[in-house]
């Protein structure tokens, strides 16, 4: 006997939907499973005989061929054990083909035979739309609002059958508020950090603009207190990214609540973190990397110095386009990469950055350093400081900085410059529109046109200049042209190569 069960696997941040075809006949017992399944599918016969025999239900000692179609798409996962064992069950006669028209099943069996949580369930809900779809009772809550039809639950395989075979009621889900924000752990104050105004005001800017934001210093000076302020002073997430934020952190198994966040995430990987790590892919369901967990909000690389050069190369693309495409052998995936960059680093691998009678660095150890930052990566942040150790009246006086709160309304205030001319911040801003929404007066034009001339600006470096004076005068209320001090503040806030990494001297 055939049946053929509805389910879905993750692919990126979608979901494939899978039709899982069992098959019982007569022969030598056995238990096959063929359409390009991964190790953890393969494993589901142990874990489903296991189950059924856990709660009270009959292996059928013959021949089971389980199809996973589409045949060309690999799949993985423990998420089709349970469309496993519900088309086994209907295969094998013991559940009647009716009762499950309409039902799609996803969700892991344990051996005893509860159904535990699957990675994805939002995605997973989003793929089978449409469709009745009976989830594990820790994942249903996750897949409510993503698919038009009805979401189910259980919690144990037995109580499933007896759904199935209509003895015991079906339960559902509690229904979250609508669009009920996430709590989350409040961000780091700026009203610590103490002293540096540039760092504070390269800080604001970046914040207002959605500029990447490069931080270079000695140890001590606060580069990773300042960065980790950054999504506190971001404005609160719009719904649809939100969502987006929500379907990727569900892809990537991280179960988020029902509810929407309202904070822009904050991701900052190890240095010792993978390509893979960070740009997404490896396992078959081609599964979220770091700068797509990042997403909306912030992706900080601290001690960026120390990351490899390849890895921090990698990011180039994503940065210029908001999307990374990550292309393995037998599949290929779009995944939404739009962050706001902030990266901390030393001027040299002791942290001094060449200072006579306090480096202890050798010419040769510098280059080397300095070579993890390529150019044309060094070119994508818009604002790029350094900073030194605060004074010590700064540490030890009574009065700290200014406090998130007045710095999150003034980018508010500058942000909303930005959605009238149709984009979320400045750093959208195509280059063709600047001449008509960032027009230059003439001496800044002159400013310019001297950087430019003297080889410390390229193309794509004229571009970003200009976005961030155009920012720098929205956070002054200016609407008109970029003036001369605007401009002045954009090229501080880009320090040249040499001085920024601290060149000997």
């Amino acid at each position: 006997m055939l049946a053929s069960i509805p389910s879905a696997v993750l692919h990126g941040v979608d979901g494939i939907p899978v039709s899982v075809e069992v098959h019982v006949s007569n022969g030598l017992p056995g238990f096959t499973v063929v359409g390009l399944p991964d190790a953890a599918v393969r494993e589901s016969r142990d874990r489903v005989r296991a189950a059924l025999l856990s709660t009270g239900l009959t292996w059928p000692l013959r021949r089971v061929t389980v199809n996973l179609a589409p045949s060309g798409v690999r799949k993985g996962g423990a998420g089709l054990d349970l469309p496993i064992a519900v088309g086994l069950l209907v295969a094998a006669g013991e559940l009647a083909p009716a009762s499950v028209d309409g039902l799609s099943f996803a969700g892991e069996l344990g051996l005893d035979g509860s159904l535990r949580p699957v990675p994805g369930a939002l995605v997973v809900a989003g793929a089978l739309a449409g469709t009745t779809l009976v989830l594990p009772e820790a994942s249903a809550a996750e897949a409510l609002g993503a698919t038009a039809g009805e979401v189910r639950c259980a919690s144990h395989l037995g109580e499933l059958v007896g759904q199935l075979r209509g003895r015991r009621p079906w339960r559902h889900p509690d229904p979250p508020p609508p669009v009920a924000p996430v709590a989350t752990e409040p961000a780091p104050d700026l009203a610590g950090v103490r002293g540096q105004a540039l760092g504070r005001r390269a800080l604001e800017v970046a914040a207002a603009g959605g500029h990447h934001l490069l931080l270079v210093g000695p140890p001590g000076s606060g580069k990773t207190m300042m960065a980790t302020c950054l999504p506190g002073i971001l404005p609160p997430l719009a719904p649809q990214v939100a969502l987006e934020v929500r379907r990727i952190h569900s892809a990537a198994g991280l179960g988020p609540p029902a509810g929407l966040p309202d904070r822009p995430p904050l991701r900052a990987p190890h240095p010792g973190a993978s390509a893979v790590s960070l740009l997404g892919g490896g396992a078959p369901g081609m599964r979220p990397g770091e700068i797509s967990l990042a997403h909306g909000g912030v992706l900080f690389l601290d001690e960026m110095g120390e990351f490899p050069a390849t890895v921090l190369d990698a990011l180039r693309q994503p940065l210029e386009e908001g999307r990374i495409r990550v292309s393995r052998a037998r599949a290929t995936v779009d995944l939404p990469a739009r962050f706001l960059l902030a990266g901390a680093m030393n001027p040299c691998p002791c942290g001094e950055g060449g200072t006579p009678g306090a480096c202890r660095c050798s010419e040769s150890a510098r280059s080397r350093y300095h070579r993890r930052l390529s150019g044309p990566l060094l070119d994508r942040f818009d604002i790029a400081v350094r900073v030194e150790r605060p004074e010590a009246a700064a540490l030890v006086g009574p009065a700290g900085g200014e406090p998130s709160a007045p710095v999150a309304g003034r980018v508010a205030a500058a942000r909303r410059f930005a959605a009238g001319r149709n984009v979320e911040c400045n750093a959208r801003l195509a280059a063709a529109e600047l001449d008509s929404v960032a027009p230059l007066t003439t001496g800044a034009c002159r400013i310019l046109s001297a950087e430019v001339q003297r080889g410390a600006l390229t193309g794509r470096g004229v571009v970003r200049v200009r976005r961030v004076a155009r920012t720098i005068a929205d956070l002054e209320g200016e609407e008109g042209p970029v003036r001369s001090h605007h401009m002045d503040e954009a090229l501080l806030l880009r320090c040249r190569r040499d001085l920024l990494l601290g060149a000997a001297r």
